[in-house]
């Protein structure tokens, strides 16, 4: 019997030690078997059966093939290189500690044993180790399969940038013969106008030959017509056929709002113009270039945004136009209203004074340009011909021509005593948004959403010369008082400077993202203004290059302005409020 009792206890104390815990006293022991009754150990064979009778035996997967087209030796190696890259990726593994694999059976039978015995910690503790097992293989699994995706993303990402940096260089090399082109359509556009009137001319011959042969059959005594071409077509480069010119005519005769005169009263473009006074300046005498502006005061003049401000040369008074239809002429420095002038049907977008400074040009969203009088503010003239809405205008230095630009692609030069338009400007191809008179000459320079700057000879109404480089839709173009200079602007705004005389670049700033809306010069020709889009007026130094920032307006800025002796700033929101910096 003792040796019976000895078997069992012996067998526990195995099972224990390979279960790596131990009783602490064999009293303890005792109890267990008198409370549960003696245990015996039988040795028992646990077979895994297969569930089939095949045997399988694993192959290494060491070839690989090379996709058909691509048999290069550089690409052999990189397909190589990749496979060993994953093959380094699935060895590193985590290295648990050395455990001997349990089958299910014995992992339940120790389970069943702990339970009988009572000793839940132990088997809470057996439980969570498996667990912990399961989730650690399964991790690695999980990073595994994000090691090779992100593999793959990262051998995608060098790809694309490559083709990225491959269609940038393929770009590059189109970009000369685009400028080609451009320049060889402008030519082959300004021939199709030339040949244009030659077509028409001609036309006019043959209806002259033919009616003379028709006088000659009816034997009626005939005078021969004097051939001439018509004096519009002939000044607009305009692709127009004698329909079409018969209709226009007749147009022109019904508009008698206009109140077209006599074409024996048109004005000539002076030929002596007198010299610019500015380029008199001495720079020794001029006074140093203000940048610490500070905001003084805020006139609220209109409901809706200020879209233009102009300052009188020789008064304390400025110009503000509006989007709510009104301009008004307003005293400085308190800001009182002193004119209000009604009569257009949509907004207004700009305007000029005249260079006697009793005249005023407002042009507007209903398509029409008027002239008004300062003094009364009555309206003194009004030109239609536009197709769509008129973005600038600017007056002539000798007081008797008008030039507007407009949405419907091209400028027209109107003239004052004729009351009548000159010059239709054709070449842009999109909107028209700015125009200028070089100061005393008959210069006109256009900037366009085109991205392009335009020089016209006002006489002829040809364009001269075109500047390419903006890369956006151009908002505003101005010369230097000097004139030596243009600034332009435009929708991302970059800013950029050109010489007029080279007509070639000289610099490029980014002060973007926002849009530049408007740029002008002080009288001395030294501080570059630029109102922009997000309310910031931008001051640029020619001497220097530095650019300083004036924080005021809590909307968009659309104009900016100097006064004359450069010691006021000027700007006009879309809040519908002027703001005076001093």
């Amino acid at each position: 019997m003792a040796a019976l009792a000895g078997a069992p206890d012996s067998a526990l104390r195995d099972l224990e030690e390979a279960l790596g815990m131990g009783l602490t006293a064999d009293g303890d022991m005792g109890d267990a078997v008198a409370a549960e009754g003696a245990y015996y150990l039988e040795q028992v064979t646990i077979t895994e059966a297969s569930e089939d009778d095949y045997d399988y035996e694993e192959i290494p997967d060491d070839n690989f093939s090379i996709p058909e087209g691509e048999e290069d030796l550089a690409k052999a190696i990189q397909i190589v290189q990749e496979q060993a890259t994953d093959t380094q990726i699935l060895e590193q593994k985590t290295i648990l500690p050395s455990r001997h694999a349990v089958p299910e059976v014995i992992e339940d039978f120790l389970c069943n044993f702990l339970i009988k015995m009572g000793m839940t910690r132990t088997l809470d503790c057996f439980q969570s180790e498996c667990k912990a097992r399961e989730d650690l293989l399964k991790t690695q699994k999980e990073r595994d399969f994000h090691r090779m995706h992100h593999k793959r993303i990262v051998q995608e990402k060098n790809k694309l940038i490559n083709d990225l940096k491959g269609l940038k260089l393929h770009y590059a090399s189109y970009e000369p013969t685009i400028r080609v082109l451009h320049e060889k359509h402008h030519a082959l556009l300004k021939e199709k106008m030339l040949t244009s009137l030659e077509r028409d001319r001609a036309v006019g011959q043959i209806s002259g030959l033919q009616a003379t042969l028709k006088n000659i059959d009816i034997g009626h005594n005939f005078h021969i017509p004097e051939i001439k071409v018509g004096h519009s077509i002939e000044k607009e480069n305009m692709p127009e056929g004698p329909t079409q010119k018969g209709l226009r005519k007749a147009r022109e005769q019904n508009k008698c709002k206009t109140k077209m005169k006599d074409n024996a009263k048109d004005s000539e473009f002076p030929i002596n113009i007198q010299p610019n006074p500015n380029l008199n300046l001495c720079k020794e005498n001029l006074p140093p270039a203000k940048f610490d502006y500070k905001l003084s005061n805020i006139f609220r003049l209109h409901e809706l945004p200020v879209s233009c401000i102009i300052i009188h040369p020789c008064k304390d008074i400025l110009v503000s136009c509006s989007e709510d239809r009104l301009w008004k002429v307003v005293g400085l420095p308190k800001g009182n209203v002193l004119l209000t002038g009604f009569g257009h049907t949509d907004w207004l977008s700009d305007c000029s004074l005249h260079p006697s400074d009793n005249k005023l040009a407002t042009c507007s969203g209903d398509t029409t340009v008027k002239l008004w009088d300062l003094l009364k503010g009555n309206c003194l003239l009004t030109f239609e011909g536009h197709s769509h809405a008129v973005w600038s205008c600017t007056w002539h230095s000798c007081g008797d021509f008008v030039a507007s630009a407009s949405l419907d692609t091209t400028s027209k030069i109107w003239d004052v005593n004729s009351e009548r338009c000159r010059y239709t400007l054709y070449g842009h191809t999109d909107s028209v948004n700015s125009i200028e008179f070089f100061p005393f000459s008959n210069t006109l320079l256009t900037g366009s959403a085109d991205k392009t700057l335009s020089l016209w000879d006002a006489r002829t109404g040809r364009c001269e010369h075109s500047l390419y480089g903006h890369m956006h839709s151009i908002n505003d173009a101005t010369f230097t008082p000097t004139g030596h200079m243009i600034a332009s602007c435009d929708a991302c705004g970059v800013i950029k400077l050109w010489d007029f005389r080279k007509l070639l670049p000289i610099v490029s700033i980014d002060v973007g993202p926002s849009a530049g809306n408007e740029v002008n010069f002080d009288s001395s020709g030294r501080v570059l203004a630029q109102a922009s889009g997000n309310g910031v007026i931008h001051l640029l130094d020619l001497k220097s290059g530095q650019i300083h920032k004036l924080m005021g307006h809590e909307s968009e800025a659309h104009t900016v302005v100097f006064s004359q002796d450069g010691r006021s700033l000027f700007s006009g929101g879309s809040d519908g409020t002027i703001r005076m910096w001093s």
